[in-house]
């Protein structure tokens, strides 16, 4: 089991987070490629999921795609990203996924941007 499967309590099938959405699979693939949402390769079969706590009231947390995006620019991969995003940081205090999840996506931008520094 990979390190970013162990971090993540809930992970969401490609199919599940179509129904979650109500859109197309071909649609949430887009969504991965074009960094709106993360996925990574997981279980025994290794199928791409995506971590459950990326989606709030049934869509894509707002703030996630920007964050993502800030990530890729200071030079992570999506299981990297996911890494960060999950890893416990005592300044916080919590996760930065949790951060984002109480509307704090500015403070945690800030943080992925310094990262590229």
């Amino acid at each position: 089991m990979s390190n970013v499967e162990n971090m993540v309590s809930e992970w969401l099938p490609l199919p599940d987070v179509s129904e979650l959405l109500g859109v197309s699979i071909t649609r949430v693939h887009g969504y991965i490629n074009d960094g709106t949402l993360l996925a990574a390769r997981v279980g025994e079969r290794q199928i791409r999921c995506v971590p459950a706590e990326f989606f709030m009231d049934g869509a894509i947390l707002d703030s996630l795609k920007g964050t993502v995006a800030v990530l890729v620019d200071a030079g992570y991969d999506a299981e990297e990203a996911i890494v960060w995003l999950f890893t416990p940081d005592e300044s916080l205090p919590g996760r930065p996924v949790d951060a984002l999840r109480e509307g704090r996506k500015t403070e945690i931008r800030r943080r992925a941007q310094a990262l590229g520094w």
